[in-house]
């Protein structure tokens, strides 16, 4: 008689029992499972800190972006005051959806019945409620939701029991403390969607394993594996870092920076902030990967890249820009191709994960950390 098969969250906790030395790939059904997809947007991206984007993105009042996390419509604003706020994204009147997209606006209109609310979310005005005795415009408004600026991320949660981010991820500028993101500046950034797992893609950036073959066209040739270094890192965000050529200037400490010492000057850090936030900070530049799951299997992801500022001040800037933005257009072809073929392997009957490098603790960290927010 064949043994119950078990649930994708056990089958989880049974892979990450597995000390790092016998680590397996994350069991299949973690990707693949519509009901696994359900927990992690209830248990992770409703409880956790997640990314909007830059708080430079939004520089004037009335400056907007919308996001949703686990079906919750978000807007995060830059205020009259010139803070940053979050709050709901849907009238407190009928329910209409208020703003989309990103942009700029004096209050926020519902389109629907032209309801009226200021930047800070108090209801300012409302059509044809006069004859509605029940109605008090001073006691409607747009319920509030946490933000916080964190080296100049905009992280935005729907938990109000979340530990702020200065405290959750204080290790980060403990760990770099010479590279201070929040002087950075973010130059541009686009969204797209591709055909797979949220948590292949956040993997994917998690390990450099793979960018001798995967980005053997692209970025393969700049870093040695025998060079990678995979510390242990911490239940807020996992970590490596790999030493670069000076075959992309932009990657290196500029000229003018003599802050920066020995191999500091040429060391290109990766940092995966739980749960979907991935950033690869360098001394010229960053780039990020924010990521939303959309389903199994599709992940939504918004891509941006930012200057340091003394790189952004050089007269050079906009050639060594344009050169990295198409450098890492090509270098998301690459990773397109790879994740995708990656969620195609998972839906196939007779695939099955295996074996973990060395080069991979953070992948192994990374399931344990999942595993610590999914229920058994």
């Amino acid at each position: 008689m064949n043994a119950p098969r078990l649930s994708p969250a056990a089958e989880l906790h049974a892979n990450v029992a597995l000390p790092f030395e016998r680590a397996q790939a994350m069991p299949k059904s973690v990707y693949t499972s519509p009901e696994f997809a359900r927990l992690e947007e209830r248990h992770i991206f409703a409880a956790e800190w997640l990314c909007a984007g830059r708080a430079e993105a939004l520089p004037k009042p009335g400056d907007y972006l919308t996001m949703t996390i686990s079906g919750e419509p978000v807007v995060v604003l830059r205020d009259r005051d010139g803070e940053i706020r979050a709050m709901s994204n849907v009238c407190r009147h009928r329910m209409s959806t208020l703003l989309e997209g990103r942009g700029n606006t004096r209050a926020i209109v519902c389109p629907y019945h032209a309801w009226t609310y200021n930047l800070d979310g108090s209801l300012r005005g409302a059509p044809a409620m006069t004859l509605n005795e029940g109605f008090c415009k001073e006691d409607i408004s747009l319920p509030a939701i946490r933000c916080a600026v964190w080296q100049g991320w905009i992280m935005v949660t729907l938990n109000p029991d979340a530990p702020p981010p200065e405290e959750r991820l204080k290790g980060v500028r403990e760990l770099i403390p010479t590279l201070d993101m929040a002087t950075y500046t973010e130059t541009w950034r686009e969204t797209f969607r591709w055909h797979t797992n949220w948590k292949v893609l956040a993997e994917n950036f998690m390990e450099s394993y793979h960018l001798p073959i995967c980005h053997r066209g692209t970025i393969g040739g700049a870093s040695k594996l025998e060079e990678m270094v995979c510390p242990e890192g911490t239940e807020a965000f996992n970590y490596h870092w790999i030493l670069k050529d000076d075959k992309v200037p932009l990657a290196l400490a500029h000229p003018s920076n003599s802050t920066l010492k020995g191999e500091d000057r040429s060391k290109t850090w990766l940092l995966a902030i739980y749960p979907s936030l991935l950033i690869t900070l360098t001394p010229g530049y960053f780039w990020y990967l924010s990521l939303t799951p959309d389903g199994p299997g599709h992940v939504n992801v918004m891509f941006g890249m930012g200057m340091s500022a003394d790189w952004l001040a050089d007269p050079e800037a906009p050639a060594h820009l344009a050169k990295v933005k198409a450098l890492l257009d090509d270098v998301n072809v690459e990773d397109k191709g790879c994740t995708e073929r990656v969620y195609q392997g998972l839906c196939a009957g007779m695939s099955a994960p295996g074996p973990l490098s060395h080069l991979e603790r953070p992948n192994y960290e990374f399931a344990q950390y999942i595993a610590s927010r999914i229920p058994a």
